[in-house]
């Protein structure tokens, strides 16, 4: 959905990808350590970034204070709508990972991180949004049903 002019409710792309490389480090931490409360930390990332907006989430603004500043001018923009929806799905998998690792089965809370892991590499490494992807596709199949 990258376009070349920004609008009030677009993105610098390059944000949301910072964002899923610092949740891959978080979650790649949670993996290796098993620790439960360092989930709770991401999960609380996403409901931020879910409820208020992508652009109001912790790591969107390390990126505009501390990243932004350094780099050139934004070339391409999204919409703000995707990547909000990622983190509700972002936040959804933290939720049973955290059901894992607190009430069990410690499985439970692996298999959530290792998927939201694998999710926020792939938007991190390669700027594939899997749960932007899922919006999109959620969209044109409630456009055809309404049309």
């Amino acid at each position: 959905m990258p376009s070349d002019s920004p609008s009030p409710a677009s993105l610098d792309v390059r944000g949301p990808r910072f964002g899923a490389a610092l949740t891959t480090v978080v979650l790649a931490a949670v993996l290796i350590s098993g620790s439960g409360p360092l989930l709770a930390v991401q999960a609380l990332v996403f409901a931020i970034g879910a409820a208020a907006g992508v652009q109001r989430s912790p790591y969107a603004v390390l990126f505009k204070v501390a990243v932004r500043p350094r780099l050139s001018p934004p070339t391409e923009f999204e919409s703000a709508a995707p990547p909000r929806f990622a983190q509700s799905v972002g936040l959804l998998f933290a939720v049973v990972g955290l059901i894992g690792y607190f009430a069990g089965p410690q499985w439970l809370g692996m298999a959530a991180t290792g998927c939201a892991l694998a999710a926020a590499f792939l938007n991190a490494a390669f700027g594939y949004c899997l749960g932007c992807e899922m919006y999109l596709l959620l969209r044109r199949t409630a456009d055809r049903t309404t049309a």
